[in-house]
C-alpha cells in the first residue's frame, strides 16, 4: 500500500493557520487527555499501594474493577458523540470533565470491592464519548495532511500521563495521614479536582468551528473553512442524508470501519495490560529478583517505558506525516509489540524486563496517531462522529477485556506468562488484519500494487 498524496508546499496563510491552531487548541485538549488518562489508571498506582491490601482485593478482583470501567463507556460511546457532533464540542467536553471529575473524587472514600466496581462502572458513564470527542474536534480543525501531526502531539499526553502522572501518583500516596486518609486515598483526592477545573475552563476556552475563532485571520478563517469543506464533499457522511439515520447506518456498514475497531481492539488490548498491570509487575519484582523498592522507585520505574514511548510517537508520526501513510506505519508496530510484551517476562534481571517492554511501549504508542488519523480520512459528519466512537467502542471492549482476563489468567496460571502471550497474540492479529485491509481492491478498474490507504474498502 502506497503513501497518500504529498501535499505541496503550504502558502503562508496555511502555515499560520495550522500553526495558531497547534498553539491554541492542541495544547489544551492534550492537558484534558491527560487529566483524563490519570483519572482513568490511577487505580493501578493505587492497587498495590494499599488500595489492594484494604479493600482485600484479588487479582481477578482487581482485573475487573480495571476493565468494568469500559462496560459504562461501552453503553454510551456512540449516544455520547452524537450528542457531541449536535451540541458542539465546547459544551459536551465540559460536561464530560466535570461529570468524570466528580465521580472520579468519590474514590478517595471507597470501602470495598462492591463500591469499587460500582464507581469504575459510572466513572465509565461519565467518561463516555471523551476520547472519540476530542479526536473528532481536532479532526474538525485541520485538513487531512496536518492531521497525523496534529493527533502526534495530542496523543504525546498519553504517554507523558505516565512519564509525570506515576512520580506525582508516588508522591500524592506517600502523604500518608493528609486529611486523615490513607496514601491512595490522597492520590485520588487530588488527581480529580483538576478534571472538575478544567471543564469549567474548557466552557470558556474551546470554540466549535474554525469561522467562530477570533484568533484567526479573515484569511486563515476562510482558507481553513474553504479545505475542510472541499474535503468532506468527498466523504461518507457529506450529503444531507450523512446527518441522521443514514449516516449512521452507511458508518456501521463500512467494512473499513468494522476491521479498523478490530485492529484497535489488539492495540488498545496491549496499551491497557501494561496499564493496569506494570505497577503491579513492578511490585513483584522484589519477590522475583530479590529488591526492594519504596513507593517513589516504584512510580519511576513505571514511568520509564513511557518517555522514550513518547520521543519514539513524535518521530514515528513525523515520518508518516512526512511521507504519506503507509500499511507498515501500523502492522509494524503492531509485530513488534506481538513479540516483545511475552518476551519481557523471560528477562532475568529487573533492568532487562523493563527495557522489553519499553520496546512493546513505544510499539504501541508509535502506531495510535498514526491509526487515529485513518477514520477521517473517508469519514465527515455524522458519519465521522458514529465511525470514530465505533472504532473506539472497540477499544473499550479491549480495556474491559485486558484487565479482567489478565488479572483472571494471572489467578488461573499463578503468573503473568499466559496472560501476557494473549496481549502478544491479539497485537499480532492486529497487524494482520491491518495488512488484509491494505490488500483489499475496491471494485471498479484495475489498480496499481501499492495503493492508497484511502482506496481500501
Amino acid at each position: 500500500m502506497g503513501a497518500t498524496a504529498l501535499p505541496s508546499a503550504p502558502s503562508a496563510v496555511e502555515r499560520s493557520a495550522i500553526k495558531k491552531v497547534s498553539i491554541r487548541l492542541v495544547p489544551f485538549v492534550a492537558l484534558m487527555f491527560f487529566v483524563n488518562y490519570l483519572d482513568r489508571t490511577a487505580i493501578s498506582f493505587a492497587e498495590p499501594n494499599g488500595m489492594g491490601t484494604d479493600l482485600a482485593l484479588t487479582a481477578a478482583q482487581f482485573g475487573f474493577a480495571s476493565g468494568v470501567f469500559f462496560i459504562g463507556y461501552i453503553v454510551l460511546e456512540v449516544p455520547s458523540n452524537m450528542a457531541l457532533h449536535r451540541f458542539g464540542a465546547r459544551r459536551w467536553l465540559a460536561r464530560i470533565m466535570v461529570t468524570w471529575g466528580i465521580v472520579s473524587l468519590l474514590f478517595t472514600w471507597v470501602q470495598n470491592s462492591e463500591q469499587l466496581y460500582v464507581l469504575r462502572f459510572l466513572l465509565g458513564v461519565a467518561e463516555a464519548g471523551f476520547f472519540p470527542g476530542a479526536i473528532l474536534f481536532l479532526s474538525q480543525w485541520v485538513p487531512t495532511r496536518h492531521r497525523t501531526k496534529v493527533l502526534a502531539l495530542f496523543y504525546l499526553a498519553q504517554p507523558l500521563t505516565t512519564v509525570l502522572g506515576a512520580p506525582l501518583a508516588g508522591w500524592l500516596i506517600g502523604h500518608h495521614g493528609l486529611f486523615g486518609l490513607e496514601g491512595w486515598r490522597v492520590m485520588f483526592l487530588f488527581v480529580s479536582i483538576p478534571a472538575i477545573l478544567l471543564g469549567v475552563v474548557a466552557w470558556f476556552y474551546l470554540i466549535d468551528r474554525p469561522a467562530d475563532a477570533r484568533w484567526l485571520s479573515t484569511a486563515e478563517k476562510e482558507w481553513l473553512t474553504g479545505e475542510l469543506a472541499a474535503e468532506n464533499a468527498t466523504k461518507t457522511g457529506s450529503s444531507e442524508r450523512g446527518h441522521g439515520r443514514e449516516a449512521l447506518k452507511e458508518a456501521f456498514r463500512s467494512g473499513r470501519v468494522w476491521v479498523l475497531a478490530m485492529v484497535y481492539f489488539g492495540f488498545i488490548y496491549g496499551l491497557y495490560a501494561l496499564a493496569f498491570f506494570l505497577p503491579t509487575i513492578i511490585e513483584g519484582f522484589q519477590e522475583s529478583f530479590g529488591t526492594s523498592f519504596s513507593v517513589m522507585d516504584k512510580a519511576l520505574i513505571t514511568a520509564i517505558p513511557y518517555l522514550p514511548a513518547a520521543v519514539v510517537l513524535f518521530f514515528w508520526s513525523r515520518n508518516a506525516t512526512r511521507h504519506g501513510v503507509r500499511t507498515w506505519h501500523v502492522a509494524g508496530p503492531a509485530v513488534v509489540g506481538g513479540i516483545s510484551i511475552p518476551l519481557a517476562l523471560y528477562m532475568h534481571s529487573p533492568a532487562a524486563t523493563i527495557s522489553v517492554i519499553t520496546v512493546t511501549a513505544c510499539a504501541i504508542f508509535a502506531a495510535l496517531p498514526v491509526f487515529w488519523s485513518i477514520p477521517s480520512r473517508f469519514l465527515t459528519g455524522a458519519a465521522a462522529a458514529a465511525g470514530i466512537a465505533l472504532i473506539n467502542t472497540a477499544g473499550n471492549i479491549a480495556g474491559f477485556a485486558a484487565g479482567y482476563v489478565t488479572g483472571w489468567l494471572k489467578d488461573f496460571s499463578g503468573g503473568y506468562t499466559l496472560s501476557m502471550f494473549v496481549v502478544g497474540g491479539f497485537m499480532l492479529l492486529s497487524a494482520a488484519l491491518m495488512v488484509a485491509l491494505s490488500r483489499r481492491r475496491p471494485a471498479g478498474p484495475s489498480h496499481p500494487t501499492d495503493q492508497p490507504l484511502l482506496e481500501v474498502h
